[in-house]
């Protein structure tokens, strides 16, 4: 029985070079210049926290990661952005945590869009993977255009087609 896994993925080794332009970048500015600005990152937890003076610098700092993401081609849908705090002083941090897999909120939305178009399809969740399995690859192809036009708030991937 033809079957495709949708899953969210996201490129570790790019979301770290992303990172180090982004570094790099603020320490060679000008606007920047004698600041603290600096983007780190977690790989245990997959979270990125972003320092900076102030919160318009937070911000700039923010927009040059999320360009930096965007062009080694890292979706930044991905990117959950959290409150910025405040640290000593007029210093601030915004942790911003880097999402993968699919939420259960999401994984059973997709499964109930599934079954809602009364298409001939099956969807099961597997953890953080939503596994479609169907008769004819005609319908699992259309399986797949459904799901791209309808979640869009969320990057998705669509892996492991078989026949």
């Amino acid at each position: 029985m033809p079957s495709f896994d949708i899953v969210s993925e996201v490129n570790q080794v790019e979301v770290h070079n992303a990172v180090d332009q982004t570094n790099k970048e603020v320490s060679t500015r000008f606007d920047f210049k004698g600041s603290d600005a600096r983007v780190e990152i977690n790989d245990k937890e997959k979270t990125l926290t972003v320092f900076a003076d102030d919160d318009f610098k937070l911000s700039q700092v923010r927009d040059v990661l999320t360009a930096k993401l965007a062009k080694r081609g890292v979706d930044t849908r991905c990117l959950k952005l959290e409150d910025g705090e405040p640290i000593s002083g007029n210093k601030m941090k915004q942790p911003v945590t880097v999402r993968e897999g699919i939420e259960q909120d999401l994984a059973k939305k997709i499964v109930k869009l599934l079954k809602d178009s009364k298409m001939k399809v099956q969807g099961s969740i597997q953890g953080d993977v939503v596994r479609v399995s169907g008769a004819k690859k005609d319908l699992l192809q259309d399986a797949i255009a459904l799901i791209r036009k309808s979640v869009t708030e969320f990057p998705l991937q669509f892996k492991n087609f078989r026949d």
